[in-house]
């Protein structure tokens, strides 16, 4: 069987036909939600759950619950069209060939096992047409807009010093009971009571993947709530400080935030590094870029001339400074200094990597041009404060990507026309 991302696997659906008629079960600004999509979308979802072994929800609620998600989804694609959002049948194949490498197979093995299994090829094309321009959309419209500031990092290590000492990463599970913006007092109360009530029945042995099919508007609802593992500075910073003091198995207290009322299980956690320890480089190099006036095969042959001077005994440092065109290290003879293992484009560190102190590489060729470079040392060192910085900028951006996102999609979910006709 093909192994297929979550993503690709939950939205593939038998191509079988519907025998009643069809009809409008929503209308969504200019746009509206047939009854066959909803039902398609239900069977999907009902494959899944049993897949994972979740008791369904009643049939209203899950309905209610998958019908919203088509909503946002609808909202998403309408924005990304006014947007200019496009992905061509190219870029598709090509994301295709990759899935099927991935496997191990072809396009066309992938094809035949696709269409044994029931699956529509041409649906599945859709659906990768689908996910690219809500990849693409998300990218324009929330990561681009998150920026970290070198004061957010230092004030993140600052209040995590300890953190990933013990535990490495935690797995966490989710319920989220939302609330529109600016809320009634009200409604906040409706939630509240209806959270206490999801959490107290948890408590009693109710099964989480089941409850969050059934009552969770979080956007892995339909794969019961799991949130994956997540490191220390990963997590929410709503809820991070809950998580950090329960128990394997522990489901906390309703949460409250702008979007609304969290739930949270620790289904598990592991223990993590104390130190990172890397193989750094000190490096050198002349960049020759090309040009309509100089050809790839000019620019090898002039590093090749520049080796051989180098060779025969002219410095290093005074050729970089002459005729390198990294304007950046010519100026200090060419010199890269100490490098981390991924702090260069990967042609620059294979070639490096194959280098023994002093030796000088033959001309190599990188997205920037083509290179001559030399290795004058190495040395095992402690890199465990950039590590962190660089780990914490990560997870900065993966915190503020996760809030702004959700906040990203309630206000379209807000501001939007929807016109239920489910009684029609």
């Amino acid at each position: 069987m093909v192994v297929l991302s979550a993503g690709q696997n939950a939205v593939l659906a038998k191509s079988s036909g519907y025998s009643e008629v069809d009809r409008i079960i929503a209308i969504v600004n200019d746009d509206v939600i047939m009854k066959s999509e909803l039902d398609k979308a239900l069977e999907r979802v009902k494959q899944n759950l049993q897949k994972q072994n979740t008791e369904l929800p009643p049939e209203d609620i899950l309905s209610k619950q998958v019908l919203e998600r088509i909503i946002l989804d609808h909202l998403q694609l309408q924005l990304a069209s006014t947007s200019g959002i496009r992905v061509d049948d190219e870029a598709i194949s090509k994301t295709i060939a990759g899935v099927a490498r991935e496997n191990g197979i072809t396009v066309d093995e992938l094809r035949s096992m696709l269409e044994k299994e029931g699956l529509d090829y041409e649906g599945y094309r859709k659906e990768i047409r689908r996910q690219m321009i809500l990849s693409q959309l998300t990218q324009r419209q929330v990561v681009n807009r998150v920026r970290i500031s070198p004061q957010e990092v230092e004030n993140f290590l600052s209040v995590n010093k300890n953190a990933g000492s013990e535990v490495d990463a935690y797995r966490l599970s989710h319920i989220l009971i939302t609330l529109p913006e600016a809320a009634s007092p009200e409604a906040i109360d409706k939630a509240r009571k209806k959270a206490q009530a999801t959490v107290d029945k948890l408590r009693n042995g109710a099964d989480f993947k089941s409850v969050a099919a059934a009552v969770s508007e979080g956007q892995q609802a339909f794969e019961g709530g799991d949130l994956g593992w997540r490191r220390p500075g990963e997590i929410p910073g709503l809820f991070s400080d809950v998580v950090a003091s329960m128990q394997v198995g522990e489901i906390s207290e309703p949460i409250h935030s702008p979007s609304g009322f969290h739930i949270i299980k620790l289904t598990d956690m592991k223990g993590g590094r104390k130190q990172h320890i890397v193989t750094q480089t000190h490096v050198r190099h002349i960049l020759v870029r090309t040009s309509e006036l100089l050809s790839d095969e000019d620019a090898r042959a002039r590093l090749e001339q520049l080796k051989l001077r180098i060779e025969n005994g002219e410095d290093f440092a005074t050729l970089a400074r002459s005729n390198s065109e990294d304007r950046g290290s010519a100026l200090n003879g060419g010199e890269l200094n100490w490098v981390d293992p991924g702090n260069l484009v990967p042609q620059f560190e294979e070639a490096m990597n194959n280098l023994a102190p002093n030796e000088i590489s033959e001309p190599f060729k990188t997205q920037f041009g083509w290179h001559i470079a030399q290795v004058l040392e190495r040395r095992q060192h402690d890199s465990t404060e950039s590590f962190k910085k660089s780990t914490a900028r990560k997870m900065i951006r993966q915190r503020k990507v996760e809030e702004e996102r959700q906040a990203w999609l309630r206000r379209l979910r807000d501001e939007a026309y929807v016109e239920y006709r489910l009684e029609d």
